[in-house]
């Protein structure tokens, strides 16, 4: 059984290497939003700055953990040099670990967004991301089927397969545009569209004559709402689809902040959302003036959850949004807030 079952992980891992599949990705996307989508930098109502971080753990019960994790942060900046818009700046550093041969994903990006009001309840914005992303892999740590000798992997038996390098880096490109409209105080509506990997960047540790080096093109849409319910609940429906070659990825529900303290310094945070035939997601948070707490939990759903025993993941996510003592922006969107 464990030879069986350290094929299967190698298997996996070769998998891995050889396919384009998914990004990097969070179940709370929506607390990390420069990396769906670039227009989002420096889109944060009545804020001046935001900073977060976020940390996925999964497959902790099958093997080496898989680990992912980022940190970001993006500003309003020039809201006087602009008739009712302003642009916004931000960056952000991601890293992916996985598996017993230490596949890593390094990546660091800086982002710009133009932001513009268009008549008096919607915002138009377009931005980019541009960054540099190295990919690493410690090939001893691997054993194959092959080096199978009738009794244990023997790492003296050449594996035969064909990693031409152990590091990769490249250059990689992502647009995005948004459009929300504000409604009244107590209802609005945000989507957004964006496309990752617009260079295509070769990102694999194989030769090209074995495998195609190039990434897909990701395509992503998004959508939500915030709805206030007297003075006690502000709803947020959310939906988010993503498309990168031949995977797809739709993760859906809804999070809800109770106020707790009569004036929103301080909030409950409920949810609860589903990623298509994978998992299903609860999610618990706290927010305390301008910083905020989430948790999720993803159960495994598919037939998968019979590997690993519907434990699929855990998530947090952190984010502090502020305001500059000396900011005197002229520029005020009307929002849902307690």
């Amino acid at each position: 059984m464990n030879r069986i079952k350290r094929i299967i992980i190698s298997c996996f891992v070769f998998l891995t290497l050889q396919a384009s599949g998914q990004d990097l990705h969070f179940s709370q996307y929506f607390n990390a939003p420069l990396l769906v989508n670039p227009a989002n930098t420096g889109f944060n109502p009545d804020y001046s700055y935001r900073v977060g971080g976020n940390y996925r753990t999964q497959w902790a019960n099958v093997g080496t953990p898989y680990n992912t994790m980022s940190i970001w942060g993006d500003t309003r900046v020039l809201e006087d040099r602009f008739e009712n818009g302003w642009l916004g700046i931000g960056g952000s550093i991601l890293k992916d670990v996985a598996g017993a041969g230490s596949l890593s994903k390094t990546g660091a990006y800086g982002s710009i967004a133009y932001h513009q009001m268009v008549g008096y309840n919607s915002l138009l914005s377009g931005g980019f991301t541009l960054g540099y992303v190295q990919n690493k892999i410690d090939i001893s740590k691997l054993n194959f089927d092959n080096q199978w000798n009738g009794k244990f992997f023997d790492i003296t038996i050449p594996s035969n397969e064909p990693f031409a390098y152990s590091a990769v880096g490249y250059l990689d490109l992502n647009i995005g545009l948004n459009y929300a409209y504000f409604a009244s105080d107590n209802v609005y509506m945000n989507a957004g569209i964006s496309l990752s990997h617009v260079n295509r960047p070769e990102a694999s540790f194989f030769s090209t004559s074995v495998v195609d080096n190039r990434l897909n093109r990701r395509y992503t849409a998004f959508a939500n709402a915030s709805v206030k319910i007297q003075n006690l609940w502000i709803l947020n429906p959310n939906i988010y689809v993503s498309k990168m070659g031949a995977s797809w990825e739709t993760v859906l529900g809804v999070n809800a902040n109770r106020n707790l303290s009569g004036d929103g310094e301080q909030q409950l945070i409920v949810g609860l959302y589903y990623r298509n035939h994978d998992a299903l997601i609860p999610m618990l948070g706290y927010q305390v003036n301008d910083l905020k707490f989430t948790v999720n939990y993803d159960a495994t759903v598919s037939s998968l959850g019979n590997l690993n025993g519907t434990r699929g993941a855990y998530e947090l996510s952190i984010v502090k949004s502020g305001v500059f003592s000396n900011s005197s922006s002229a520029i005020k969107c009307p929002t849902v807030k307690f």
